[in-house]
């Protein structure tokens, strides 16, 4: 069975985005660009592999699924298909038609999607985000991949925005950057 990755950046006080859902306080340093680029490059944004030399094909992941919200902004700068080197999918109620063939926009019930996806014969499914999403998706998750980035925002989006249930992870690895980035990775206990 695939496996669910919720691969994400978060400040020390748990928060994903700032409350307008910017991300751009996020301090993208050369170390925390080679990190993503050696350790995790079928989560860079398709225009990024090129600049950055990745053109070898797909890792780890084939399939992407974010939220309205995180994918509104590729939207806004014109880019509608953010993840074209793997399958997309935008879980939203508000969006009516798909921007971009090669997205597909979930309307239904994503757990059931994920469900679906998971049972699939193929590489892993890369959670983008948002919070929102990834506390609907929860019951599913079995991988956490935190970025925990020296900043403190707050107030913002927080890593997930659920009812209360807790759900236990155990830490299967660390990795501290240069620039003080904290890599956190959790698998589902």
């Amino acid at each position: 069975m695939r496996k669910l990755t919720y691969y994400v950046g978060m400040t020390i006080d748990g928060f994903i985005a700032a409350p307008d859902g910017n991300a751009d306080f996020f301090p993208v340093t050369q170390d925390v660009v080679d990190f993503i680029r050696d350790d995790y490059p079928d989560m860079l944004p398709s225009h990024l592999r090129a600049q950055l030399g990745v053109d070898d094909g797909n890792r780890d992941f084939d399939t992407a699924v974010q939220g309205r919200l995180t994918y509104e902004p590729a939207l806004a700068v014109g880019v509608t298909s953010p993840y074209a080197h793997l399958r997309q999918y935008v879980v939203s109620r508000s969006i009516t038609g798909s921007p971009d063939p090669a997205v597909e926009i979930v309307t239904g019930d994503p757990l059931a999607k994920i469900r679906e996806l998971k049972a699939e014969d193929g590489k892993d499914i890369y959670l983008a985000g948002g919070g929102r999403l990834a506390g609907t998706l929860l019951p599913e998750i079995d991988e956490l991949v935190i970025k925990l980035y020296p900043v403190v925002a707050g107030s913002g989006i927080p890593l997930f925005t659920a009812d209360f249930s807790p759900t236990y992870f155990t830490l299967t690895g660390t990795r501290v950057l240069d620039s003080g980035m904290v890599v956190l990775t959790y698998a589902r206990t």
